[in-house]
């Protein structure tokens, strides 16, 4: 059994350079070669069709046929200019990764390449065997792709590829994106009318996001001779090694020259689609990297970050190398997360969370700073389970993210103004800029980055010009967690205006007003506000006194999601359907329980497979030495020890495997999908994993290193 591990060193010793050429010097010369952008649009149409398409884009309002028509024509020829022979609509479905259906250019027919409007606007994929929690019976298999002309279409590979929304045949979202884009226009029309009580001249706000993806690599023969890593993506054993990320060595330094090379390619790739990568570097933990784009439109984003992880997963193939993107994909090391930095920009070029020098305007970014904090406030377990999964449960509060506590983190700075505003009792008899002088508006410096990116404990920070939602796990579609965030944001604007204007109605002077309601809701959200460190014991018994969640596990979590506030919340803002929440809940759990399912599986087998035949053996031969050492008239004691304790590990393991899996066998007689998820995290991964993993571990410690069958931590982790 060791022999494919050993077979996997050789191979990464032996492993040839890859060339990695680019198609030019110049990023500038092919950057978005194969993405159909506004500037190819343009080209493409004539200037009448691509003023509607471009005014359906920035209003979100449905493209019409005619025009739609000319766009397909457009596509289709610069698609066939560079050597496309399908096409396919590019969708998120609620498996987590993203789906297509290709289908040829070529019309047998009538002899000729063909694309019609009717191609590019819908198209009607089987819907029953894509998650739909109950909502689609097996024989109901209709649902629907439709065109989302806000993120631009692209050609990977060969194929052209539609970005689109997936919908059931009786309306129900079935993806991410759908949720995403509503929210969106929620959170557009409601920052809108709070934009106009400064500056009539808004007729639109944008939210932005810039995320920094985190992924470990490995190389591909080790990767394969890990059955752990294949079918689940993360060890379910190992030892840690004696050197791991303890000597802070590995973050930010020389990046090795096989993972430069890999991360030229996959960049060059995702330059050519339009990604606008811009950094990459090594990060915590050994074998652990990052990349990083310039911040986009939400909606772009999200899609281009399951796009590169696409990318790079082939990219690494080609190297001989493999990405994980699992948040802990290897035990006692740094796990990997995907900050979100989300903020939102006025069509008039203002991002309303920057800081400016003129007092007056600091109102305008105090308004959506203060809101923002409220809806984090009054929604924080929403945002909790919007990140939840089986694989950031092992992540979340680990001394290395951010715990399950959602809290937000401001600095010293703002708290003073906060905290300023919050006190200033007579000020509003002031008049003029006297008022701000009084407030302390006027002193937030117009760049405050040193004074707020300074806690990489909280969850939700703010760093300068933007909110970072730093609890989101590397492996999630981004969509989500902006999906909430975008929406919690429309509903708490919402409030905002109502109550400012219903002041006004009584008299108030509107700058007054919006102090009056912004003072309020400062003392009302104080709570959620915390600057310490968040990895601490002392913040949970300090969130326990502040009445803040603390729901570590995911199916618990995942209760957040369908509370009567939330029904309330997405169906306010016709952002989704009880139905399509209760259908969503239930497509999570299962997802759970598979994920702790496979998990599980795998530590039985590999326990059954490998670790107790190769301990087996290796005791056996320990059996025979100290056999000889006796018949010889030496001492065995040492020896005789070494034996009981392989003897008790390898009982703990053949125990704790059976015992599992008979728990596993009860468990999957439990129908309700909640329930059965509680169970598994409970009976079978609380219970079995630690212990399990334990006694396995040690085995490691002491069975003979070319016996052992599993690559080690320490040939994974350096070896490249």
């Amino acid at each position: 059994m060791a022999k494919l591990r050993h077979q996997a060193l050789n191979l990464v010793q032996t492993r040839e350079k890859v060339e990695v050429k680019a198609p030019s010097k110049r990023i500038s010369e092919y950057f978005g070669e194969m993405a159909f952008t506004k500037a190819q649009m343009q080209a493409a149409l004539s200037p009448d069709i691509f003023k509607k398409v471009t005014h359906s884009i920035r209003n979100r309002r449905k493209i019409d046929f005619e025009t739609a028509d000319a766009v397909a024509v457009a596509v289709k020829n610069w698609a066939l200019e560079r050597g496309v022979t399908h096409y396919t609509h590019w969708f998120q479905p609620l498996t987590g990764a993203t789906a297509e259906k290709h289908d040829s250019f070529f019309d047998p027919g009538k002899g000729i390449e063909n694309f019609k409007a009717e191609a590019l606007v819908q198209q009607e994929p089987d819907a029953s065997s894509f998650p739909n929690g109950g909502i689609r019976s097996t024989f109901e298999a209709r649902g629907y792709t439709a065109w989302d002309p806000s993120s631009p279409i692209f050609i990977y590979g060969k194929t052209l590829c539609i970005p689109t929304i997936f919908v059931a045949y009786t309306g129900e979202a079935l993806d991410y994106k759908a949720p995403l884009l509503k929210a969106l226009e929620a959170v557009d029309k409601a920052a809108v009318k709070v934009c106009r009580l400064f500056d009539r001249n808004v007729n639109k706000v944008n939210a932005s996001l810039g995320w920094e993806q985190e992924y470990f690599v490995v190389d591909k023969a080790l990767y394969n001779a890990r059955p752990d890593l294949v079918m689940g993506g993360r060890t379910v054993y190992g030892h840690n090694p004696a050197r791991g990320q303890q000597l802070d060595d590995h973050y930010f330094g020389s990046i090795p020259s096989r993972i430069y090379d890999f991360m030229k390619d996959y960049e060059i790739e995702a330059h050519r689609l339009g990604i606008p990568l811009m950094t990459r570097h090594n990060e915590v933990a050994p074998g652990q990297y990052e990349a990083a784009p310039m911040y986009g439109p939400v909606n772009e984003t999200t899609d281009q970050n399951q796009l590169l992880k696409d990318v790079m997963e082939k990219v690494a193939n080609k190297h001989n190398l493999r990405v994980l993107f699992h948040e802990k994909p290897f035990a006692g090391l740094n796990g990997s997360g995907k900050h979100n930095n989300w903020s939102l920009v006025t069509d008039t070029g203002v991002n309303l969370y920057q800081p400016s020098s003129s007092a007056r305007d600091n109102l305008l970014f105090l308004t959506f700073f203060v809101n923002t904090i409220k809806a984090v406030h009054d929604y924080a377990d929403l945002l909790r389970s919007s990140i939840a999964s089986a694989g950031n449960d092992f992540r979340l509060g680990a001394n290395e993210a951010p715990p399950a506590i959602i809290s937000v983190f401001i600095g010293s700075t703002l708290t003073n103004v906060l905290e300023k505003l919050e006190q200033s009792g007579d000020v509003l008899v002031e008049k003029g800029d006297n008022l701000y002088m009084k407030l302390g508006i006027d002193q937030i410096p117009p760049i405050i980055l040193d004074n707020t990116d300074r806690n990489r404990t909280s969850p939700f920070a703010f760093t300068g010009n933007k909110f970072e939602f730093r609890a989101v796990g590397s492996d999630a579609n981004v969509s989500d967690p902006m999906m909430v965030l975008n929406t919690i944001m429309a509903e708490q604007l919402t409030k905002f205006y109502q109550q400012v204007d219903k002041l006004m109605e009584q008299g108030r002077e509107k700058r007054l007003a919006i102090i009056d309601v912004l003072r309020d809701y400062i003392k009302a959200s104080r709570s959620i506000r915390f600057e310490g460190d968040g990895y601490s014991d002392e913040w949970v018994s300090e969130a326990a006194k502040r009445k803040l969640s603390n729901e570590r596990e995911t199916p618990r979590a995942l209760d957040f999601s369908v509370t009567d506030q939330a029904v309330e919340l997405y169906e306010k803002h016709k952002i989704m359907t009880k139905v399509e929440l209760e259908a969503r809940h239930e497509i999570r759990l299962d997802n759970y329980i598979m994920k702790v399912q496979i998990e599980s599986r795998m530590m039985a087998d590999l326990a059954s497979n490998m670790i107790i035949p190769t301990a087996t053996k290796y005791q056996t031969k320990l059996i025979e030495n100290a056999k000889g050492l006796v018949d010889l008239g030496l001492p065995a004691d040492e020896i005789k020890k070494t034996i009981e304790e392989v003897s008790k590990h390898i009982n703990n393991v053949r125990r704790l495997s059976h015992e599992m899996v008979e728990e596993r066998k009860r468990i999957n007689k439990i129908d309700d999908a909640r329930t059965k998820a509680i169970e598994y995290c409970d009976q079978v991964k609380n219970k079995y994993f630690d212990d399990l993993r334990y006694a396995v571990d040690k085995l490691e410690l002491l069975v003979d290193d070319e016996d052992w069958p599993l690559p080690k931590y320490r040939e994974m982790l350096f070896l490249r």
